[in-house]
């Protein structure tokens, strides 16, 4: 069973950065480089949202709009570690933020839909404000 462990968030100021961590475990078989993994993040009273997926072999990432130029994701697959640096955050950033990943049969897929996901992490709490 894929295990997700999130890490990095924290309170910060409107401007200011940070680094969001997920690191995988668990993998009987194929290893973090055969899996799509996904971030996506819930505001309180706000549905899931999917923010940024990367493919395994890191050949393609996409982005929502709302993150769109601010977030960059990335990921070591010998370190068995994705990263979600984060810059420029608003006050409309705060929400818990989780990562999620699915075995993927293409070098280039990504998905920014939940249910395209089959592990999920915990989440890590990231609260923006002045």
């Amino acid at each position: 069973q894929v295990q997700l462990v999130e890490s990095g968030g924290g309170s910060v100021q409107p401007g200011d950065a940070l680094r969001l961590s997920c690191v995988a475990s668990g993998f009987t078989g194929f290893s973090l480089d055969h899996y799509t993994i996904g971030w996506f993040r819930q505001a309180p009273g706000r549905e899931r949202e999917g923010i940024s997926s990367i493919s395994k072999t890191s050949s393609r990432a996409v982005y929502a709009d709302s993150v769109q130029s601010r977030f960059t994701i990335s990921r070591d697959n010998a370190e068995k570690t994705v990263y979600l640096q984060m810059n420029s955050l608003k006050p409309e950033d705060t929400a818990i933020y989780y990562c999620a990943a699915v075995w993927s049969a293409r070098a280039s897929d990504t998905f920014l839909s939940e249910s395209d996901y089959r592990f999920w992490g915990q989440g890590t709490q990231v609260t923006v404000s002045s």
